[in-house]
């Protein structure tokens, strides 16, 4: 489950055109079936979500894991069934767990280039992420203005956060005096 984060990722890639590109081992028997991953954006799906996987995993079994104990003594309660106790209890009770690992497969899945340039090329209008058009409009001799667009609109938005979040609070006694007496605030 964590190969993903110990190989490099055109490793993985690789591996997946291995187990299923057209003449793959797996690929093989889905190609006659119609399904074709290699070099189409399902395939780039497949690659962010393998690459992905175990980052979004790990909080996820973290969170269960600590509310397990609690969970199993509540959900043995005469009446419950098992299935409830799972839907009613493990998922509330995991619910920041399950969040972190959205946020994080998601994170990784939206950055992810080596395993997705190697299983799913970068095929303008089918197979082109983000970084994938990043790299790709790098690498041509003139320069345009889309790559670094990208990098400054990370920085206006980390600049934005922190002007947020270094904000004074507005509520309790020393915001109603500071609005009541200017002065105050700047000691």
């Amino acid at each position: 489950m964590q190969l993903p984060l110990v190989l490099p990722p055109v490793a993985t890639g690789f591996a997946l055109l291995l187990l299923f590109g057209r003449e793959g081992w797996i690929g093989a028997t889905l190609a006659k079936a119609g399904i074709v991953f290699a070099f189409n954006w399902t395939g780039a799906a497949l690659a962010a979500g393998v690459m992905a996987f175990p980052l979004m995993v790990a909080p996820i079994r973290l969170a269960i894991e600590a509310n397990r104990p609690r969970g199993q003594r509540i959900g043995h309660h005469p009446g419950r069934r098992a299935p409830g106790a799972v839907v009613r209890l493990t998922v509330p009770l995991a619910a920041p767990g399950l969040i972190a690992g959205a946020v994080l497969g998601f994170a990784k899945a939206l950055g992810e280039f080596g395993a997705t340039i190697t299983f799913a090329g970068a095929i303008p209008g089918e197979t082109l992420t983000l970084p994938a058009a990043i790299w790709s409009a790098t690498q041509s001799p003139a320069p345009r203005a889309g790559p670094w667009c990208v990098p400054g609109l990370g920085r206006a938005g980390a600049w934005r956060s922190h002007r947020l979040g270094s904000r004074r609070p507005r509520g309790g006694a020393l915001g109603a005096r500071a609005r009541a007496y200017p002065f105050v605030a700047a000691i």
